[in-house]
């Protein structure tokens, strides 16, 4: 098990903040988060590259926190892939046993496999600079398999890759950790880190926001930042007020399913369960709003639209309803959702 404790970095205005990660051996892990919320960073303490003001980080019960790079088992690839530019594939996956005294016919047996498992056995005479991205990652992390590491860290392994690359190299990342490698995976992708993690750790601003399973996390958001990163539009802030009635951002009463405790927490519902409408609908929705239309946001397959009803709703129509209603900004419409629509998300907010 790989575990970071009480961990807090200042670099300039920057700070990690009370990092406490508990990674179990095998996983495949994600640290999901945008740009400049503190990932790498933690990829890089835990590879030993840069220490923490204070904290301990611990592999299989020992503490490896002022530990060498060299001395730690563990194996980091980066968003472009570092070779030997004067060596070629095979003398690349070889170079880390070059310092091991190991048998030279059991080097070339070792080396084989590994091209085999990564799938560059057909590459292994080239040189670094004729190969694609996506082959340079391939023959990155063979190289890295070949130090036989218990953690490989992999920081935006897939960013520099093409869609059909992407998905070669996801499908060798799932083959590798299948082998019981524990794997940490920097992104700032959700897509990404759902298709790949059996559980995620969401970064921001130096902090843990929320860990859990990639359901747990973008079915159960807790927070307006985790909602916005994984796409959830409808978000808000509910006190419940009485068994099926919610205050939402002290503002707005909607009717929701019957809760049975007082509570203060999160409310969603998903924007094609949102209806528009020209006039007041005679129908089950119960949640029905008037307001004006102040966004219009034209995509592929069809149109978001947001409502300002005291509180910003979105919608999502077809545009054969689009052009039915008519819609502008700034005219007025109707729009509602089921009480079955809504989730509940039972949180204290200070």
């Amino acid at each position: 098990m790989l575990e970071l404790k009480n961990i807090n970095l200042s670099l300039g205005e920057f700070k990690l903040t009370r990092i406490n990660l508990k990674i179990l051996s095998g996983e495949y892990f994600a640290l999901l988060g945008m740009s400049g919320a503190g990932k790498s960073l933690i990829l890089e303490m835990i590879a030993g590259m840069i220490k923490p003001d204070s904290g301990h980080v611990f592999l299989n019960e020992e503490e490896i926190t002022n530990k060498k790079i060299q001395n730690r088992n563990v194996g980091i690839i980066f968003q472009e892939a570092a070779l030997f530019p004067n060596k070629t594939v095979k003398e690349n996956l070889a170079f880390p046993f070059n310092k091991k005294k190991i048998a030279k016919k059991k080097i070339e047996q070792r080396v084989l496999e590994i091209a085999q498992l990564t799938d560059v056995n057909n590459l292994l005479d080239r040189m670094p600079e004729t190969l694609s991205g996506g082959e340079k990652q391939r023959v990155a992390i063979g190289r890295i398999l070949a130090l036989n590491p218990q953690v490989i860290l992999l920081d935006e392994p897939l960013s520099s890759l093409d869609a059909g690359k992407k998905n070669d190299f996801t499908a060798l990342l799932r083959k590798i950790n299948r082998q019981g490698i524990t794997m940490v995976h920097v992104t700032h992708d959700y897509h990404e880190a759902v298709s790949l993690a059996n559980r995620i750790a969401v970064i921001h601003n130096g902090q843990i926001e929320q860990t859990g399973t990639p359901k747990e996390i973008f079915h159960r958001p807790n927070s307006k930042f985790i909602a916005d990163l994984s796409g959830i539009k409808n978000f808000y802030t509910a006190e419940i007020v009485d068994e099926n009635t919610a205050l939402l951002e002290n503002v707005v009463k909607i009717t929701l399913p019957k809760m049975e405790d007082k509570e203060r927490g999160f409310v969603s519902f998903k924007m094609h369960d949102v209806v528009i409408s020209l006039n007041k609908m005679q129908s089950s929705i119960c949640n029905q709003f008037e307001g004006k239309v102040i966004d219009i946001v034209k995509l592929t397959q069809n149109i978001e639209i947001v409502v300002d009803a005291n509180i910003k709703i979105m919608a999502s129509i077809t545009y054969q309803s689009f052009e039915n209603m008519n819609l502008e900004i700034g005219k007025t419409v109707w729009i509602g959702f089921k009480a079955t629509a809504v989730q509940f998300i039972s949180k204290t907010v200070d």
